[in-house]
């Protein structure tokens, strides 16, 4: 059996720009993803801590600083949103006991700060 659990997070990246008129997706500083491990196409949800909306969508390399809200996405934020950007992964139970999502906390110009990996023991890790 396989479960699935978080792989990856952004945490606190702050919404730089939307664009209603985009196919969809979120552009992502290309090196937050690199940071994260997230890959372009990849799968991620989208939490929005301030207005509480939570959707998926897929990620696309962006500029230097950017997360921006493409498409329908672009309806459930605006510029200057703080949000948490998330991939999961499925795991057999063995994996389980050794995997380590990878925290990137980011400051309020989307710069890396600090790079973590917790067990799911003590998942969420600390602030």
């Amino acid at each position: 059996m396989q479960r699935q659990f978080v792989n990856g997070k952004i945490h606190r990246a702050t919404v730089t720009d939307v664009h209603l008129d985009y196919e969809g997706s979120v552009s992502v500083d290309a090196k937050l993803l690199e940071a994260v491990n997230i890959l372009p196409g990849e799968k991620v949800l989208i939490a929005n801590l301030t207005n509480g909306a939570r959707l998926e969508s897929y990620a696309i390399a962006g500029k230097p600083g950017e997360v921006c809200l493409n498409g329908g996405a672009a309806k459930h934020g605006k510029k200057g949103d703080l949000i948490i950007l998330m991939t999961f992964a499925l795991l057999t139970e063995e994996e389980i006991k050794t995997h380590m999502p990878k925290v990137v906390r980011v400051d309020a110009q989307n710069k890396v700060v600090n790079i973590s990996k917790q067990p799911l023991a003590s998942f969420p890790p600390e602030s």
